[in-house]
């Protein structure tokens, strides 16, 4: 099966195939068909599944069809409910690169940073809006959100939601939205608590149950540098001054960060591209040949913009950032060490970030060594608390 096979219109299968997808993922050719009838949907499946394009299509679809009233546009009319900020992030960065070629505004809020960014974008009437609920809830009370329209709701890793005790926020955001509404909702694992709102939100719902792929342990050097944030950027250039660097992916977690990193790295005469989801499709092709005829030694990519890339002879992926999913951590590695050459996996660990590094190590079922020789070490002790060195 293709993706032309599920009913997809030809500006989003255009999107598709430039980002060399070709066949769909079986929770898409789950979801897709029932969702552009307007079907609820309960998909239990984890990350690096495709889940995320199995509902950002179908809803961009959607939404497509109203191009012709611009009325239609006026008020949110799709939600969708994250659990943390790097994931929301994540799905706006899909929802942008699929409907790149409609004309139809995501938005994305969050916590940890000034309101006043997220009234701006609230400000430029986003048919879409990614959000965390914390976040949500907050702007909602002052009045900068209006939940009256959205006709489409979806539910995002719930499992986790539930976890970082998010329930009581989204239970208040539920009570603000119209009841006449399609809903999605997808989780990793089904609890009694997500049982729980699966029967208060779902009616007569798909259900799709995607068994997971066995982690394979990946056949790479994985090394670890515990470091403050701040440091972080002056510890890459320490690194790429060896030689042995000669064409490295870094990995960041926002598009902010990708676009600052690879300019510092400019500024130290090593010719480096950055790619994540403002940038236009012929500026990531371009930033990408350059990395793999070797015009440019660094490409500095977040996890959406860097879907698809396969490149030859990729001697180093650095993890500035550690992925907060840890199967993003195994996708990432997995871009260095093939066919048979060598690879290397480094990875910068702030202490915030521990709890990620801990999800990572279990998943793979071993520990990551640490590098000793750094000359920006993380002296804290919640290293010698959360675990020993080697």
């Amino acid at each position: 099966m293709i993706f032309k096979d599920l009913g997809i219109i030809p500006s989003l299968l255009k999107a598709i195939e430039e980002q060399k997808y070709t066949d769909p993922t079986p929770i898409q050719i789950g979801a897709i068909p029932p969702l552009l009838e307007g079907r609820d949907f309960l998909g239990c499946a984890r990350t690096g599944t495709g889940k995320t394009a199995a509902f950002a299509i179908p809803i961009l679809q959607q939404l497509s069809k109203k191009e012709h009233n611009p009325e239609a546009f006026n008020r949110i009319q799709a939600l969708v409910l994250a659990p943390t900020r790097e994931l929301a992030i994540q799905i706006g960065e899909s929802f942008t690169t699929y409907g790149q070629y409609l004309e139809i505004r995501t938005g994305v809020i969050y916590g940890g940073i000034t309101p006043k960014r997220h009234i701006k974008v609230l400000k430029r009437e986003p048919h879409i809006l990614i959000a965390t609920p914390g976040r949500l809830l907050d702007l909602f009370e002052q009045g900068y959100v209006d939940l009256s329209q959205v006709e489409m709701l979806v539910l995002d890793e719930a499992d986790r939601m539930l976890d970082l005790g998010m329930v009581k926020d989204v239970k208040s955001i539920l009570s603000k939205l119209p009841k006449k509404r399609q809903n999605m909702l997808f989780s990793a694992t089904m609890p009694d608590e997500v049982m729980k709102l699966v029967h208060t939100i779902l009616k007569n719902p798909v259900s799709i149950k995607v068994k997971s792929t066995p982690v394979k342990k990946p056949k790479i050097k994985q090394v670890l540098y515990y470091v403050d944030e701040p440091d972080k950027t002056s510890l890459l250039l320490h690194l790429l001054k060896e030689t042995s660097f000669e064409s490295v992916l870094v990995f960041v977690r926002t598009k902010k960060k990708a676009d600052k990193v690879s300019k510092a790295i400019n500024q130290q005469n090593i010719r480096s591209k950055a790619i994540h989801g403002d940038k236009n499709q012929s500026e990531r092709l371009k930033a990408l040949e350059f990395f793999k005829n070797k015009e440019a030694r660094v490409l500095v990519a977040t996890d959406v913009a860097a879907r698809g890339i396969d490149i030859d002879r990729l001697s180093h992926v650095i993890n500035m950032d550690i992925p907060s999913v840890a199967e993003n951590y195994i996708h990432r590695i997995g871009r260095t060490g093939r066919a048979g050459l060598s690879g290397t996996a480094i990875s910068f660990c702030s202490n915030q970030e521990i709890p990620y590094l801990k999800a990572i190590e279990k998943l793979q079922h071993q520990k990551i060594s640490v590098e000793k020789d750094n000359p920006y070490p993380l002296m804290h002790l919640i290293i010698k608390e959360n675990r020993k060195s080697h």
